[in-house]
């Protein structure tokens, strides 16, 4: 399952691995919500519920793609979070993997909070 992701000043692509919370991701798409940064982290609410899945984690590599069940919002990390020890990329809970970016995660650097930001398949 490839996706994309856009914004006013840019977009990029990944590739889901097939989960349940991807695969309830995927029948939503295309959405569009509104983009809030944590740190260097993008989120947004994806209209999405999932329940945590057994192999959810908290500390991931810059470019996961990651369902936080929390705010039912998808977390795209690329550098360290405020709770962040040295530089990893620290979620604010455990977060279902769902995939990673294509290419340079830093690309999300560009994304302003407000921005619209829309996600489909690709």
């Amino acid at each position: 399952m490839r996706i994309r992701i856009l914004w006013p000043a840019g977009r990029t692509t990944a590739e889901l691995r097939s989960t349940p919370t991807s695969d309830r991701l995927w029948q939503a798409l295309p959405i569009s919500s509104t983009a809030l940064t944590w740190g260097d982290e993008v989120y947004f609410d994806t209209g999405v519920s999932a329940a945590p899945e057994p192999d959810a984690q908290q500390v991931v590599e810059p470019g996961t793609v990651a369902f936080w069940t929390d705010g039912d919002s998808l977390a795209l990390p690329f550098g360290p979070t405020p709770i962040s020890r040295g530089d990893e990329c620290r979620l604010a809970s455990p977060c279902n993997v769902l995939g990673t970016l294509d290419g340079d995660p830093a690309v999300l650097r560009t994304v302003r909070p407000g921005d619209v930001i829309r996600v489909e398949r690709a």
